[in-house]
């Protein structure tokens, strides 16, 4: 790419001389990073506190010890000297009652008070839930094993994060746990396998043993169909614990349907649904594997004639008078339809305020639910944004001014800006920008017509995943900072094309902001498409 805007850079000086563009944010995680921060500086106040008064107590201790065993050799001796006498007598009226009250001291009350006020803004448990859900998600959709993640090592991350990134066997537990709970036994198995070898390397753990992990591996091998492997992990469990009374039944039970089975013979049928209980479960995406692909960079539809095809140039958009002398750099990501990116086309000053100012504001992402037109949460989109006016700053009217200048649309029907940040594992699965046919009422509230095109700017870069895809098509559009991509949803005659899919693929190292403009039916006018408009 570089080359090519070697050539448009001569080419434009020499032809054309006389005429001289995301359960849980990123952004709110690192909040609590700092609290977190906040509240280990706090513990270790607490901590010092601590040890200030045992250190008090300890020399009081001592030099009691060396007063009392001088005494207890000669008692009567020692007693008979008034001083001492004296001493004994305070010392058990008045110091062994402040010593009282010195271990009675609470030197905690600061620690416990912040933490108390912090704790509001803690996860809580369907956070935990979530962010597991997310790494499993990731090691789906980048084919990732357990051991890998357990390492940290994963594509994209530095080596020094890699090394503080590692999952203990409790972590690998708990994770196999949370898949049990949601009846995935295929997560459970790999995550309590991954648990047990980390317990068989030498690991320690304070919570869990491997009679633990043995007993959710057979039962989740079992739910899948594999009696063989059942029966030897309940083997295994018996040898560490014979008593165990599930396991005992189990062994049983198993043997007993192994023999059953041998004796008759497997059915066809019935190893047809074995193979079928194996691995993922189906869900409720057809094209979920066209879709992780993509998000891998695998199935790419793109031939090497079409990509030839493909350019990249400078744009003044017929000329508009703020880009005749400063054009900016266009590229084709796709032609049909055709997408386009606009590089350089926002400072990092600029996307730093808008970020500035989403962030206090940034919420769960919602979508429009086709059969009642209301906003709510899905399980398919998971990030959180916001939404900016252009009066709110001189920065986003600015933004909105340049898209409506590149595209030549107008934007004051459009939505606000709409800010998102993807946090661990964030996405938004295939779905369509445009309101179809079967959802009469998707924007009828705002009363501006369908979307007709999207204005995509992504303010970050991704170190791993992440990518716009559209599933329909077989393109991969990646995250670069400061570029935008642009596409129209509907063809000129209002209907939509079914080709702009499209899905944000789960951010695996990195943190994603984007930022959304999207363009609606009133105010334009269909036969000027700038210089975008498509054939087939």
């Amino acid at each position: 790419m570089a080359l090519c805007w070697f050539l448009v850079h001569v080419l434009l000086f020499t032809s054309s001389s006389a005429h001289n563009d995301f359960f849980t944010s990123i952004g709110h995680m690192t909040d609590l990073l700092f609290t977190e921060k906040d509240l280990v500086n706090s513990l270790k106040d607490y901590i010092t506190a601590e040890e200030s008064k045992l250190e008090q107590i300890k020399k009081w201790a001592d030099k009691l010890d060396v007063l009392s065993a001088a005494a207890t050799q000669d008692p009567e001796g020692f007693l008979g000297h008034p001083v001492n006498a004296f001493k004994l007598m305070k010392r058990l009226n008045t110091e062994w009652g402040e010593l009282e009250s010195l271990v009675l001291t609470d030197v905690s009350d600061v620690f416990i008070s912040n933490l108390t006020i912090q704790r509001q803004y803690f996860p809580n448990d369907d956070d935990q839930i979530g962010a597991a859900k997310a790494l499993m998600r990731l090691q789906d959709t980048y084919q990732l094993d357990t051991g890998t993640i357990s390492t940290g090592e994963l594509p994209g991350s530095s080596l020094a994060a890699s090394h503080r990134s590692v999952l203990t066997v409790d972590d690998c537990y708990d994770l196999g746990k949370v898949a049990y709970s949601e009846a995935d036994y295929y997560h459970t198995e790999l995550w309590m396998v991954q648990a047990l070898k980390q317990l068989d390397e030498g690991e320690m753990s304070s919570t869990v043993d491997a009679v633990t992990i043995l007993d959710y591996l057979s039962y989740s091998v079992y739910q899948q169909g594999d009696l063989e492997r059942s029966l030897d992990f309940t083997k295994r469990l018996l040898e560490l614990d014979p008593t165990h009374q599930r396991a005992n039944g189990n062994l049983k039970y198993f043997e007993y349907q192994l023999a059953k089975q041998e004796k008759m013979g497997a059915s066809e049928e019935a190893q047809t649904e074995e193979t079928q209980r194996k691995g993922r479960p189906d869900d409720y995406l057809p094209e979920r594997k066209k879709y992780e692909r993509l998000c891998r960079g695998e199935g790419l539809r793109m031939t090497p004639r079409r990509q030839s095809r493909l350019f990249c140039r400078y744009f003044d958009n017929n000329r508009h008078p703020k880009y005749v002398i400063g054009p900016v750099k266009q590229e084709d990501e796709w032609d049909r339809p055709r997408i386009v990116r606009y590089l350089n086309i926002v400072s990092d000053k600029e996307m730093e305020k808008v970020k500035e100012l989403a962030k206090p504001r940034l919420r769960r992402a919602t979508i429009s639910n086709p059969l009642t037109g209301v906003l709510e949460t899905a399980h398919y989109r998971i990030s959180k944004s916001a939404w900016l006016g252009a009066f709110e700053h001189p920065v986003v009217d600015r933004i909105n001014q340049r898209i409506e200048d590149l595209t030549g649309l107008d934007v004051t029907t459009a939505e606000d800006l709409q800010v998102a940040n993807y946090g661990v594992g964030g996405q938004y699965e295939p779905h369509f920008d445009f309101g179809r046919k079967d959802e009469p009422d998707a924007f009828e509230e705002l009363g501006t017509g369908n979307r007709i095109a999207t204005w995509l700017l992504y303010m970050s870069d991704v170190q791993a995943g992440g990518a716009t895809v559209f599933t329909d098509i077989g393109a991969s559009v990646w995250p670069r900072k400061g570029t935008a991509v642009f596409w129209y949803n509907l063809y000129p005659s209002g209907e939509g094309d079914y080709r702009t899919r499209h899905a944000a693929c789960p951010v695996l190292v990195g943190n994603k902001w984007v930022s959304n403009k999207w363009i609606h039916e009133r105010g334009q006018e269909f036969r000027r498409r700038c210089g975008l408009q498509e054939t087939d």
